[in-house]
């Protein structure tokens, strides 16, 4: 008789557009196409339902939103107990970094047989306004993770190391575990340069520089705009394209206009089609601030799939870097003019090859089938 899956509960913030739970529901589209039984409940600490509630359900997931903000610390916690101890949970999954101390606590004493911090950023937040309290809580919050879970898992070399501060690696306990990334939509894409120019009102000759994500000052997009200034003093056809949202859209708009580029400036928001949009681009660009370092790019490796070249901050990890990757890694103090020099030399070496990118990713820890089975093993 086969053993049932270990019942999970994966604690996230929710269902919508983060990278974490958007790995987690493209993990669990692959068990099911591997049909492979898992058992996972994701409770949700954001009240408001995410975009991929429904999806995750018709997967098989249950999902929970806590009737409880986090804020409300105490009550939170007596609440997130109750549902551990209802559901029977055998892993406790979270995905919040140092925050996971929270629930943690939330378990002490409960029969779970396993108990998993997972690491996905390397900037420590916790989440209070004050800066003192943030200092008083980050150490103790972080050593009640390191005693309490037992095993704990960066999304990159960096990130683990970050969050271990010091101490050794233990070999049971400590593990780099990296997204899994489903290629299929770089493998089947239809791009048409020619019409997403005329879509976008782009001239037909413009080479677009991207940027693709939240556009929050952790990701400094704004930078985007000095390199495109800069850049278009080189080589006038250059364009700056904004794939995403965030508190830094008006910034970007007022940078622009600042520095006259305002008409090569497009914001296109939130897109389904980044596959399309990469692949008819030129240059990605990513000028993650250096301190505290990102986590993990997962853009870094969907551009290299797409045959981009990439301009990169020192804040990005060498982890998601194919070997195939064709790229310049510069310091932010370089300057903007520094950056877009780097772009016209990337253009003269040659274009990247998707078809190398997709084999060179087939090979991976970043494989999904490798990525499943990895994450399986941490529940076991």
């Amino acid at each position: 008789m086969q053993q049932a899956p270990p019942r999970v509960l994966h604690i996230v913030e929710n269902l919508d557009r983060g990278a974490v739970e958007n790995w987690l529901v493209r993990m669990l589209v692959h068990a099911r196409k591997r049909e492979i039984e898992v058992d996972w409940t994701f409770y949700c600490i954001l009240e408001q339902p995410g975009a991929m509630d429904d999806k995750a359900r018709a997967l098989g997931a249950r999902v929970i939103h806590s009737p409880v903000p986090i804020a409300r610390k105490a009550k939170f916690v007596r609440t997130l107990r109750m549902e551990l101890g209802r559901g029977e949970y055998d892993v406790l999954h979270c995905h919040h970094d140092i925050v996971s101390a929270v629930y943690l606590l939330a378990a002490s004493g409960m029969r779970i047989r396993r108990r998993i911090v997972h690491v996905h950023n390397a900037d420590e937040a916790v989440l209070t306004p004050s800066r003192l309290k943030k200092r008083l809580y980050r150490e103790p919050m972080r050593q009640v993770c390191l005693f309490m879970a037992d095993r704990i898992v960066g999304i990159s070399n960096h990130t683990l190391d970050t969050f271990l501060a010091g101490h050794a690696r233990r070999p049971e306990r400590d593990f780099v575990h990296y997204y899994g990334l489903d290629p299929a939509p770089f493998e089947n894409v239809a791009a048409d340069r020619a019409d997403f120019r005329r879509q976008w009102e782009l001239p037909e000759d413009a080479l677009v520089l991207l940027f693709g994500g939240r556009l929050v000052p952790e990701k400094n997009p704004v930078f985007a705009v000095d390199v495109l200034a800069d850049l278009r003093c080189i080589e006038p056809r250059a364009v700056a394209v904004f794939a995403g949202a965030g508190s830094q859209e008006l910034d970007i708009v007022v940078r622009a206009r600042e520095l006259g580029v305002e008409n090569s400036v497009h914001l296109l928001g939130w897109r389904n089609d980044l596959p399309e949009i990469m692949s008819c681009s030129d240059w990605f660009i990513l000028p993650h601030p250096e301190h505290p370092m990102e986590g993990f790019g997962l853009a870094v490796v969907e551009a290299q799939l797409a045959g981009l070249r990439m301009l990169l901050s020192r804040g990005i990890p060498d982890d998601p870097l194919l070997p195939t990757a064709c790229f310049r890694r510069l310091p932010l103090s370089g300057g903007s003019i520094e950056w877009a020099k780097a772009a016209m030399e990337l253009l003269h070496d040659p274009v990247p090859s998707r078809a190398a990118a997709l084999a060179a990713l087939r090979a991976s820890p970043m494989n999904m089938d490798q990525a499943l089975k990895g994450l399986l093993e941490l529940h076991t």
